[in-house]
């Protein structure tokens, strides 16, 4: 089994609020993160693909279709976003890295040709990231 894993960066702003807690309550959970004018993040996204390796192309696949599903899925639908906002799944989910992890997941495995999908780390920040590794 070769796993192969490729990275991208994105840039993307929400806030945390949960609308059935007091606005007192989600400034003593969220703090900072509950400024409903938001804050932003410069993401960066690894998508590890398990496979074996094909005989006739010597590869697990060709690493340009793993960027283009990245780029159309990933990238066109939250680089420079305001997740709130302008992703629907943030409408009534809160756009936690760990969120954000689970919706890429859903996002990549859906459209995924080739391979498994065996990983997707997000960093939020240098020292801060999630993996996810599927349900």
């Amino acid at each position: 089994m070769i796993y192969l894993t490729r990275r991208a960066e994105f840039s993307a702003s929400h806030y945390y609020h949960n609308p059935a807690l007091s606005p007192e309550e989600n400034r003593r959970i969220f703090g900072k993160c509950n400024n409903p004018h938001g804050h932003g993040h410069n993401y960066t996204l690894e998508v590890t693909i398990a496979g074996e390796i094909d005989p006739a192309t010597g590869m697990v696949l060709n690493i340009r279709d793993l960027k283009e599903l990245l780029q159309s899925e990933v990238l066109d639908r939250m680089d420079h976003r305001f997740l709130n906002a302008e992703v629907p799944a943030f409408a009534s989910r809160i756009p936690t890295t760990e969120n954000i992890s689970i919706e890429i997941w859903n996002l990549i495995a859906a459209k995924l040709t080739f391979g498994r999908l065996h990983r997707v780390r997000l960093y939020e920040t240098p020292d801060l990231y999630v993996d996810y590794y599927g349900a």
